[in-house]
């Protein structure tokens, strides 16, 4: 059986040339999405032991498969998401070796389908459906951005699939779906920061130090972009709030090549910090042409681009103190359902495993936390409905912190079908092992996660 992931655990190594090109950063991600193609350690479907009939038995006394689809950007401008994915498949497979005991009474063996969307809205869709259709997947888990997680939830909730997903302002998954807070969804399951949070986190960091609370926003024409500029549900009502005034840089579209319109636009406003929601190369383009343009902001803080330490070796010497939001660290206090793991232990397996430096979305491992715990408590896992019920029963700990659908609580449970999680801000400062390191700067929306330090101005 054919799938899109067969991926070697050599990814996310540092570069030797940190000054990367814009072109070549693109390549990079390209580059990284062959070499997933080449690891023999994952061939072409991951599992646990077990036939390709879907319906065939697990050994003796033993339940039948059961097929989970994995829908991620593996290559393409979001390839940056999809870098630890191999890794977390691994850890999965690892945790459930031996089958996974569902609450039928019988031991399951697990086999994961992972598709790649090219970093393309309609393929994560098309490949959704073929998940479903052609793999017969009786689950399906998405990650990363708005670019992948709605149209994957989308799909799954037209064909009546129990859906996970993570890695997704909740603003952007269930408004830019057409949700309704009086009905919600019935397929479909989110955990993840909303715009409120992130937003909230950065005014607390940009208000520890002097500026004229100009904030220069660079939201694109894309989900995310959409998400994040709307004037009811995204951020303008927090920022306006807080007192600071927002120079907005307009819809542009993602890969632009050149943002002189933008960079003028926010020097003549004498705008002093910079902030948006930007594709990883779309930042380094622009943050290169802002300063040779003289755009020079004491505070850049940017959203989903500024989340790896590839984007950062990608800038040089000019990333430091840029700062983002931290959904996850080594520092976050929590540990893994499935090995008991601490945040600080799953880091430092990663970079051995993988001799590169421990990347955010690590956390997408906590997809996979969420659905074995709701198999777990499934009497019949070949009733879809029942899997979609376990799943919205859910109340656990992850690495992420908790995830619950079921609470009263407003601020965990915004809308239905959505559980918020913990969101931080976080500082770029010359690292120690690694070219940089990535601090916590700002908990003031999640006091359970310790700071480390606290914001610096950028210098030039």
């Amino acid at each position: 059986m054919q799938d899109d992931y067969q991926k070697g655990a050599s990814e996310g190594g540092r570069t030797e040339d940190r000054r990367v090109s814009r072109r070549g950063f693109l390549k990079m991600g390209a580059l990284t999405g062959a070499a997933l193609g080449m690891g023999g350690a994952l061939s072409g479907v991951l599992g646990a032991c077990g036939s390709d009939d879907g319906g065939s038995s697990g050994g003796e006394g033993g339940g039948r498969e059961i097929k989970i689809g994995f829908v991620t950007p593996l290559t393409g401008p979001l390839a940056s998401f999809g870098i630890p994915d191999a890794w977390c498949v691994k850890q999965w497979e690892a945790a459930v070796a031996g089958g996974l005991e569902c609450g039928d009474g019988q031991v399951h063996p697990i086999k994961f389908i992972v598709k790649d969307t090219q970093s393309d809205t309609n393929r994560a869709a098309q490949v959704t459906g073929d998940l479903i259709t052609n793999d017969g997947c009786d689950i399906i888990m998405a990650a990363s951005t708005a670019d992948t997680v709605p149209p994957v939830a989308d799909q799954c909730e037209a064909m009546q699939v129990p859906c996970v997903t993570n890695d997704c302002p909740w603003q952007a998954y269930f408004f830019g779906r057409g949700g309704d807070p009086e009905v919600g969804f019935e397929w479909t399951y989110h955990s993840w920061w909303g715009l409120e949070g992130i937003t909230a986190t950065f005014v607390s960091m940009w208000d520890s130090m002097q500026t004229n609370k100009k904030v220069a926003e660079m939201w694109p024409n894309d989900g995310d972009g959409l998400a994040w500029a709307d004037e009811k549900t995204g951020q303008p009502p927090v920022l306006k709030a807080g007192g600071y005034t927002i120079i907005d840089g307009g819809r542009y579209q993602d890969l632009t090549e050149d943002y002189s319109p933008q960079i003028a636009k926010f020097k003549a406003a004498d705008a002093e910090i910079l902030s948006g929601v930007m594709l990883p190369p779309d930042f380094t383009n622009f943050w290169k042409q802002s300063l040779q343009q003289g755009f020079n902001p004491p505070i850049a803080t940017v959203g989903k681009a500024l989340l790896f330490p590839q984007s950062l070796e990608a800038l040089g010497d000019i990333g430091y103190n840029l700062s983002s939001e931290c959904w996850w660290s080594p520092n976050h206090p929590f540990e893994s359902s499935l090995s008991g793991q601490t945040c600080k232990e799953i880091a430092d397996q990663y970079e051995t495993d993988n001799d590169a430096q421990w990347t955010q979305p690590i956390l997408h491992y906590a997809i996979f936390e969420v659905v074995a715990d709701a198999l777990k408590r499934t009497t019949n896992v070949d009733d879809k409905a029942l899997i979609r019920d376990a799943v919205a029963a859910t109340d656990m700990q992850t690495i992420g912190g908790r995830v619950v659908w079921g609470s009263p609580d407003k601020k965990l449970n915004p809308v239905p079908n959505v559980c918020t999680t913990p969101i931080t801000g976080g500082q770029w400062v010359k690292g120690e092992k690694y070219p940089y390191d990535l601090v916590v700067v700002n908990n003031s929306q999640a006091a359970e996660v310790p700071t480390q330090g606290d914001l610096q101005p950028i210098e030039f």
